[in-house]
């Protein structure tokens, strides 16, 4: 893009004189990156940035984390991503069970994961399996090999989820949605021109400063024309058809289900599952595990800021008993968390 249309995206925020606003950042990486990048500081007083469920740790409900440890606890080797060590489940989190024993292995990917049970084929090793569709094909990409293979000692616990229901869910909570750019990479933009039909409007974003003050000032400008819209801004990474391959991917290895979204309660066939031809590899199966309740701390907010209704800096924990080092929610932890965007870009005095 060039600096004409980079100056020209700043004066529509400046000149705004439209009707307030309010923008969701499905992506925690937006918030995260609006923050950095000095965007919010552009927008004009009438619009609003609110955060959404898009940090899939941050949504992965509490009782993941327990069924997790209870794995951890039974002498499953845990493969995971490392922000999921530190989430805390009801009584306490992976690292603590790390701390009294269990085997916890932080790794970079899903194949990383598989790796590591070829090399320990003495251990059962299980990988955590959290995010949108994003990640999901590398997932299912390694359990598929693991299955080809034939490496029995390696599983997933899938806590995986898809967006489509969600913006349904989310319906009404926001005038415009940013939707995350790396999702509908792999799932294209048909959904995101259904929901204009539904009267959804929104911007898909790309994650530079350009990108991201291009698609805020789409919003801005599309907004005051009075009628629903959607623009696809990110069109370097995002094609209408999306990824084919990783779409038929994920339909191989695994189908809809109904989950649980922190924040956000049970939403149908938002979830996804190991088909049954992979069940050897379904920690849930594999292990007998039981029906596992979490309990989320009661005084934490993080639904209300996963859901648009507060901001972080009005949970009367944030800064004070949750902070990165002593996390209380989700929303803290995760390096998308709306909660660590805000403490650690000054947010609470925003």
């Amino acid at each position: 893009m060039s600096d004409t249309r980079q100056r020209t995206a700043a004066q529509i925020l400046a000149e705004y004189d439209g009707p307030h606003l309010r923008i969701m950042e499905v992506c925690g990486t937006h918030t995260h990156e609006n923050f950095r990048l000095g965007i919010r500081s552009l927008l004009p007083p009438q619009v609003d940035l609110i955060s959404g469920p898009g940090c899939p740790v941050c949504v992965t409900p509490v009782d993941f984390i327990d069924e997790a440890i209870w794995l951890a606890e039974h002498g499953v080797t845990i493969t995971t991503f490392g922000d999921l060590v530190r989430v805390p489940g009801t009584e306490k989190n992976l690292a603590d069970a790390r701390a009294n024993g269990a085997r916890v292995q932080v790794v970079y990917s899903p194949i990383d994961a598989l790796q590591y049970a070829r090399e320990h084929a003495d251990e059962q090793v299980c990988f955590l399996s959290v995010g949108f569709e994003t990640t999901v094909p590398a997932a299912c990409l390694a359990v598929d090999q693991a299955r080809e293979e034939g490496v029995e000692n390696f599983s997933l616990l899938v806590a995986n989820k898809t967006m489509p229901n969600a913006y349904a869910a989310l319906k009404g909570s926001a005038d415009v949605f940013l939707y995350p750019g790396h999702v509908h990479a792999i799932t294209g933009t048909k959904l995101c021109e259904d929901l204009v039909e539904q009267g959804v409007s929104g911007v898909l974003a790309g994650f530079t400063a350009k990108e991201l003050l291009t698609a805020m000032a789409v919003a801005l400008a599309k907004a005051q024309e009075g009628k629903p819209f959607f623009v696809n801004a990110y069109p370097r990474v995002v094609k209408p058809e999306g990824t084919p391959a990783a779409v038929a991917l994920i339909e191989k290895v695994m189908e809809p289900c109904d989950t649980e979204w922190r924040g956000l309660g049970a939403i149908p066939q938002s979830g996804l599952r190991l088909r049954e031809e992979y069940a050897a590899h379904d920690a849930r199966k594999k292990y007998g595990m039981p029906e596992i309740h979490g309990r989320a701390n009661p005084a934490c907010r993080c639904g209300n800021v996963l859901r648009g209704e507060i901001t972080p800096s009005e949970c009367p924990l944030f800064g004070k008993v949750c902070t990165p080092l002593h996390p209380v929610g989700a929303c803290m932890v995760s390096g998308e968390g709306a909660c660590s965007a805000f403490y650690q870009y000054g947010g609470s005095l925003s």
